[in-house]
Order: structure tokens, then C-alpha cells, then sequence
């Protein structure tokens, strides 16, 4: 018999850390190779991590709750093999240890857990009783950050934990707002705003925020923070591609066994106006712009939850309609069965939301970091409008929507940003009747 050391897997690019949510199986049991043994929360998406070994979960090392960095040892999994190893090129550990050594290692565990600071007087516990993980009181020592202000962020993380994420975020803002990396900062932080007191009667019904609520609540306030928006809107006249759908979307059920919505034709037309206005998909790093070479779209998708998703098509520019169409109909279903990829979730350069499906509309969707505009697909309607003709001007009956444009007033203008969205709107008027899909 041997043990295995399994370790927390790499879910994506940018992943570093993942919160255990839930064991799926005991320890004791009996467990096949890729079989789903536990339950891991990233700030992109919950997943289940598969065995990498077969055999008997021997020991957790990970409990419910706790945040392991990628590469960190989670279970030690007992094998029929005759040597121990580790997944992902980690090296292996033999369950038995020598007494010295392990004596050791739970005094330097110890010494690094108990240390009052990091040199910077960042505790490992502030007086507020707040936890900061070596990790964060490393970088605050890097950034020359004080506890006053690790204590005025708001944490992503478990019961409001700072993590990796949400201290990195706090120091590209301090880079735009003048504050340079290893120069101490001499004035005083921002002072926290602190909410209204709410009150409580007896009747009324005290609902916890989920994880992801709480990730969504922080991002979003986060987002205004950091980018002054400024939304544009355009009426767009959508007739044709509403009497060219109606045409074909029978005959593509038919043949393709999935509907063909005004989602991926929305999509497509934003595509075409990012090609012709390329400094609409940039990204801001402190004083630089990052011109991003690929054009992937984020579609913002509610959740059976009532919690909001977006997952990302990749490399849309290089996709036909038909190719989009799959896209969004795929991602659409499985980020409402909790089934997207890590992957799925990142990367994204532009973002629509699809208020239309709610029957609104406008509105001044807020933009997704470190992007720096999205836009808001209005509900198409049947309005009364003035129709230009060879023999004069007449009253006929349009389908029409408002596409809400919002942008990042640090890098796109009035004029860009109202050039672009007025560009979506030529492409969607312009649509051929004759296409096919």
C-alpha cells in the first residue's frame, strides 16, 4: 500500500486559491480514479474535483471552508501501488514521518502562524478580530499597506475574508489614484462609508447572502469605484432582423435542434462594431492601456438563484452566426445547471447584458473589471415611426430597441463610446434578408 498526496488542482488562468465548500466523500471510503470527491469555490465558478488516484480516502487535510492555494496538498488518498506519488507533478508524502521531522514542522507551522506581524504591522489577527492569510500580509508588506487600511477593504473571501484578489484590486487602485508601488503612503486612506442602520421588526425576514451574492456585491461596488461610467444610448430600428428571424427560425429548430434567439444576432453586430473601434476592447493596467488582440464576449446570465453569471465566448470575431448561436445557447444551459468550466468564466474583453428578457427596456448596466464598457440589450417593440420613402415621408409600424452603451471615462470618450454604439445599431439596421445561417 502506498499514500498519495492530492493536491489542489489548477481550475484556470488567473485561479490561484480555491475555498473547500464540501467534502462529497468520507474518510474511510472507498474511491475510483476521477471520481468527484470534493467541492471547490473559486471567484470565477464552483466545480467538483475528481480522485486523481484510486483507492481509500486515508486523510483530509483541507476542511470545509479553509482557502488552499493551488498546489497545496487538500487528502492523502491510500493506494494498491507500490510507491507513493503526487498528482500533478507534486512531489509524494509517505504517510509515516519521521518523529523529528514532524516535530519540526508543526513548530515552524507554529512560529508562522503565531507571528504578531509581518514586519510591516500587519497581524496575522487585527484588533478587530479580522484574519489576513500570510499570503495578503505579504503583499501589504510589498505595497506598504497599513492594517487601517486592510481593515477598510471589503473581503470576498469567507465571512469577509481579504483574499489575493481583493488585496491586488485595492493596490491597482491606489496606482491610479497616484499612490506608488514601495513609496509609503502619506495620506490618510479613504474613510469607509459606513451603511445605514437598518431596522428589524419581528415580522420581517432576515435572508443571508449567499457567496456568490456577497461576490457579486463587492465586484460591483468595486467596479464603480474604480471606473467613472458614462452610458450612451441609441434607439436602433431592429425590423429586418426581426422579419428575417421570424423567417428562419423554424426551419433552423428544425435542422439544428435549438432555437435561434436575437441574443448571438445582438452579438454578432457588436463583434463587427468592436473590429471597426478596436480601442473599445482595452483593458486599463495603472497608467497603461493593454489593446487586447482577441475579442471575447461575456453574456450576462441569471441563475435559477437569482444570482448573475458571465460566461465568456472566446475568440468571438472568428465565429459565424451559426458558430455564436451555439455558443450562447450552450453556455446559456450550463451556467443554469452549475456546469461551466472555470475557463468559461474568464478572459472576457467586452460584456453584454440581455435586459430585453426581462421586458425592460434600457438600462446602465455596470462594467465588468478590468474591462471598460458593456452594453445593455433592450426589449424590442412595435412602435409608430416616421418611414423615409422615395414618395415622401410616412407613418409605419417599427420593431425597435435601446442599446445602453456604459464605458470607462478614463480611457473612452463621448465620442468614441457614442461612435460605437450608434455603429451596433447601423450594422443591425443594415441586416440582410437574404442571409443564410
Amino acid at each position: 500500500m502506498a499514500a498519495v498526496e492530492m493536491v489542489m488542482p489548477k481550475m484556470g488562468e488567473s485561479v490561484m486559491e480555491g475555498t473547500v465548500l464540501s467534502w462529497l466523500k468520507n474518510v474511510g471510503e472507498t474511491i475510483e480514479e476521477d471520481e468527484s470527491i470534493l467541492e471547490v469555490a473559486t471567484d470565477k465558478v464552483d466545480t467538483e474535483i475528481p480522485a486523481t488516484h484510486a483507492g481509500v480516502l486515508k486523510e483530509i487535510l483541507a476542511q470545509e471552508g479553509d482557502v488552499i492555494e493551488v498546489g497545496k496538498p487538500i487528502a492523502i488518498i491510500e493506494t494498491d501501488g507500490e510507491g507513493a506519488g503526487a498528482s500533478n507533478g507534486a512531489p509524494s508524502a509517505e504517510v509515516q514521518q519521521d518523529p523529528v521531522e514532524k516535530a519540526e514542522e508543526i513548530l515552524e507551522t507554529a512560529i508562522a502562524t503565531t507571528s504578531s506581524s509581518n514586519g510591516n504591522g500587519i497581524p496575522r489577527i487585527s484588533e478587530s478580530g479580522r484574519f489576513y492569510s500570510p499570503l495578503v500580509r505579504s503583499i501589504a508588506k510589498e505595497e506598504n499597506i497599513s492594517t487601517t487600511e486592510l481593515d477598510s477593504l471589503t473581503g470576498s473571501g469567507k465571512e469577509g475574508r481579504v483574499t489575493k484578489n481583493d488585496i491586488l484590486a485595492y493596490v491597482k487602485t491606489r496606482k491610479v489614484s497616484g499612490s506608488q508601488v514601495g513609496v509609503p503612503v502619506t495620506q490618510a486612506p479613504p474613510a469607509v462609508h459606513q451603511p445605514a442602520p437598518v431596522a428589524v421588526s419581528g415580522q420581517d425576514e432576515i435572508i443571508e447572502m449567499d457567496r456568490m451574492r456577497k461576490m457579486i456585491a463587492e465586484r460591483m461596488v468595486a467596479s464603480k469605484h474604480i471606473s467613472p461610467h458614462v452610458t450612451s444610448f441609441v434607439e436602433a430600428d431592429v425590423s429586418k432582423v426581426v422579419t428575417w428571424r421570424n423567417k428562419v427560425k423554424e426551419p433552423f429548430k428544425a435542422r439544428e435542434g435549438e432555437s435561434l434567439t436575437f441574443t448571438p444576432i445582438l452579438i454578432e453586430a457588436i463583434v463587427k462594431a468592436i473590429k471597426d473601434f478596436p480601442m473599445i476592447n482595452v483593458q486599463v493596467d495603472g497608467d497603461k492601456i493593454v489593446k487586447k488582440a482577441a475579442i471575447n464576449i461575456g453574456m450576462a446570465t441569471a441563475l435559477p438563484s437569482g444570482n448573475l453569471i458571465v460566461p465568456v465566448i472566446h475568440n468571438a470575431d472568428q465565429l459565424s452566426l451559426l458558430g455564436i448561436t451555439k455558443k450562447v445557447n450552450d453556455l446559456a444551459r450550463r451556467a443554469r445547471e452549475n456546469q461551466l468550466k472555470p475557463d468559461e468564466l474568464q478572459g472576457g474583453t467586452y460584456t453584454v447584458s440581455n435586459v430585453g428578457s426581462f421586458g425592460n427596456v434600457m438600462g446602465t448596466p455596470i462594467i465588468m473589471q478590468p474591462q471598460v464598457a458593456i452594453m445593455a440589450l433592450g426589449a424590442i417593440q412595435k412602435k409608430p415611426s416616421v418611414v423615409e420613402t422615395p414618395e415622401g415621408d410616412l407613418i409605419g409600424i417599427r420593431s425597435k430597441m435601446f442599446l445602453s452603451h456604459s464605458y470607462d471615462h478614463r480611457v473612452v470618450d463621448g465620442a468614441l463610446g457614442g461612435m460605437f454604439v450608434r455603429k451596433v445599431a447601423d450594422y443591425l439596421e443594415a441586416f440582410d434578408l437574404e442571409r443564410t445561417v
